[in-house]
């Protein structure tokens, strides 16, 4: 059984917080289940993005917790923004929760590109 949105989204900010570092909701989404983008911010200044790994990339066995994909890798805020804005004409009801460290691999599951 996988975790509802909301209680995913609450244990990652828990454990970053925990760890010294910042995260904060940008976008509310469903809870049961909707779609969990990061923005992961680095100390450039720069962001990453990572949107919900396509279940089309997973064969039988689908891993337990939420992979992620890298959408967007060291851009600026607005072109995230623009791809973010996208996303709410076809799926109003996803997350966006930015996190600001330079290691975000250490909070997800990031599939290899």
């Amino acid at each position: 059984m996988r975790l509802t949105s909301d209680f995913w989204v609450k244990a990652l900010i828990r454990r970053i917080f925990g760890c010294g570092e910042f995260a904060v909701v940008e976008k509310h989404g469903s809870a049961e289940a909707g779609s969990i983008f990061i923005r992961a911010r680095d100390r450039s200044g720069l962001e990453t993005l990572f949107a919900p790994a396509p279940q089309s990339f997973f064969d039988a066995a689908k891993p337990q917790d939420r992979t992620f994909e890298r959408r967007l890798d060291k851009c600026q805020a607005q072109d995230i923004d623009a791809l973010l804005l996208k996303e709410k004409n076809f799926d109003p009801d996803f997350w966006v929760v930015e996190i600001e460290t330079d290691r975000p691999e250490i909070y997800i599951s990031i599939m290899l590109s």
